[in-house]
């Protein structure tokens, strides 16, 4: 009885839409994009929204439109996550999937972009470079140069959160630009360097296509279950630095950013840099020394002891 109700309610409401000349559109489906989709939600970002939600309502308490008492200035108390990276190991294995990776494209446009999106990471990875000063780099901006002892470098000028910095880096960088300079159509020096198959600058830095590359090298996760993005590399290049034992003040000058921000998010790197002190005078323990060490160790210890022997039969 009720659905015949429903039923004669419905046609009765539509010849009344049709004579009115009423148009009803039908409710659309609406999916969420997979692409929109965010597995992680870091805790700079629930940091920042609620610190909105705060301000939101302090507005609203001083507009009268809600009670004081809903003030909201608490803050959530949640971890600091160590910045992710790529071991050395998995960076080699990012190498040797990258060169077969670009191999296996089916069609000119793929090869290009993938090789682009391969010789940036190299780049990203020797560099410690934000994104964002990526985007920002033209051809201009490259100078090959000489330390002190005459090897080649490449300085680079970059640009990025309003500021602009020259930091150093090694001749293969020289190199993984000119791969992409060779297949570009934007060389002069006014244009960006990583840019679409077009010549237009890149907008996104190949995001897609460096969650393909991941995954096909099984490293799209870190060691916290948190997908890996393009700003993983600018950890990877700080914390290799570490270990190689590069000081704190030339890492936060050449990375601009603070030393306190090196040591908050790279401190675990701290032992494997002072390994010898952490583990000295432990049982077991024996601190190596260079061949050319140990020669000259025992060329002085012999000439010490010739030095003795020449005293006790010098006569008096």
């Amino acid at each position: 009885m009720a659905q015949a109700f429903a039923d004669n309610e419905a046609k009765r409401r539509t010849k009344v839409q049709h004579t009115l000349g009423i148009r009803v559109l039908k409710p659309i489906e609406v999916k969420p994009s997979e692409e929109r989709t965010v597995p992680f939600i870091s805790d700079s970002t629930i940091r920042f929204e609620m610190s909105i939600f705060g301000a939101v309502m302090n507005y609203a308490i001083k507009k009268r439109y809600v009670p004081a008492s809903q003030r909201f200035d608490e803050r959530p108390k949640l971890k600091t996550m160590r910045r992710d990276e790529f071991t050395l190991e998995e960076y080699r294995k990012l190498h040797t999937v990258g060169r077969k990776w670009i191999g296996e494209a089916d069609k000119p446009s793929s090869v290009w972009y993938r090789t682009v999106t391969y010789n940036m990471i190299l780049i990203a990875c020797n560099t410690g470079m934000r994104p964002a000063e990526m985007k920002n780099l033209r051809w201009r901006d490259i100078m090959p140069a000489k330390d002190r002892e005459g090897r080649e470098i490449v300085v680079l000028f970059v640009q990025g959160k309003g500021k602009s910095r020259k930091l150093v880096a090694p001749k293969s960088v020289g190199d993984y630009l000119e791969r992409i300079r060779a297949i570009s159509k934007a060389t002069q020096p006014e244009d960006r360097v990583f840019t679409n198959v077009t010549g237009k600058p890149a907008k996104t830095l190949y995001n897609s296509l460096i969650a393909d590359l991941l995954n096909e090298a099984n490293l799209r996760e870190g060691t916290q279950g948190v997908p890996r993005s393009t700003y993983c590399f600018r950890h990877t290049y700080a914390t290799l630095r570490l270990q190689e034992g590069v000081d704190v003040y030339f890492l936060a000058e050449q990375m601009e950013t603070s030393i306190h921000m090196i040591e908050q998010h790279y401190g675990h790197v701290n032992t494997i840099k002072h390994a010898d002190r952490v583990l000295q005078g432990m049982a077991g323990w024996d601190l190596p020394q260079p061949d050319d060490a140990k020669a000259k160790a025992s060329k002085a210890a012999e000439i010490h002891d010739k030095g003795k022997r020449g005293q006790r039969h010098k006569p008096r």
